[in-house]
């Protein structure tokens, strides 16, 4: 369940400011949906799951602490972010 080397690679490339940029909070953010919309779809065959379960809803706070993060230090990364990944409505 967790992101392939590759695509995490690609992730890091598409949103740090540098290749081996992995700590910024906008990579942590686009690995973290990544990794959210993995168990997503994984929850919605295996429903009884409670272990999991409980791991999404970590990644999902932890998310949410770095765009308050970002929202607070950067507005302009903040909305280019949750534009790329669509995570808001």
């Amino acid at each position: 369940m967790a992101v392939t080397k590759e695509r995490k690679a690609e992730l890091v490339k598409e949103f740090g400011k540098e290749a081996k940029n992995t700590g910024a909070p906008e990579v942590q953010i686009a690995i973290l949906t990544e990794e959210i919309n993995e168990l997503t779809e994984h929850l919605k065959t295996h429903i009884h799951d409670f272990h999991s379960k409980r791991g999404l809803l970590m990644k999902v706070g932890k998310r949410r602490s770095l765009l308050d993060y970002l929202k607070k230090n950067d507005i302009k990364s903040y909305r280019e972010v949750i534009e790329k990944l669509g995570i808001r409505k």
